[in-house]
């Protein structure tokens, strides 16, 4: 439990510490949290870096904010995110038939794997991470500028600034 915790404390310390306003370290995470949702794992920082680059956001929480979809929580993220988006899309995909296509894919690594699952199965993880995205990027932005902004306010008290 130990490492879990120092892992929370290094990530927030990386959030809060960089020398940059609250916006563009919000901005950043959030984009980074959007890539993270909508992109399949291994392929988010090819797009998340450039766009922090071009829309002026922490290159670092664009980095970190991906990686709300890691080695451990695709197993329930991208289940539930295709469930959601074969709901929304109607194509009768069952949970158990989304969560078997999509361990498969993760055992595999590769995009072909991915591909022979069907395109429903396809659009289905699109379709949903949009809606993860569209959820979760302005929660991440507001968030991450709120606890900035707290921990400074918290600093300069302490200061006594």
């Amino acid at each position: 439990m130990s490492k879990i915790k120092d892992a929370f404390k290094n990530l927030y310390a990386k959030m809060v510490g960089e020398d940059a306003t609250p916006q563009f370290i919000a901005r950043g995470w959030a984009i980074g949290m959007f890539y993270g949702c909508l992109i399949p794992f291994g392929f988010q920082l090819l797009l998340s870096i450039p766009t922090a680059i071009i829309l002026r956001g922490s290159k670092i929480g664009a980095t970190l904010g991906t990686f709300i979809t890691n080695h451990f929580t695709v197993f329930a993220i991208y289940p539930a995110q295709c469930y959601a988006g074969s709901k929304i899309l109607g194509n009768g995909l069952s949970y158990e038939s989304i969560k078997e296509a999509m361990f498969k894919v993760i055992d595999q690594h590769t995009w072909d794997s991915l591909l022979q699952c069907g395109g429903d199965l396809v659009a289905s993880f699109f379709v949903g991470g949009s809606l993860l995205a569209a959820v979760m990027t302005p929660i991440t932005y507001f968030a991450v500028r709120q606890i900035v902004i707290k921990k400074r306010l918290r600093d300069a008290r302490s200061q006594g600034v």
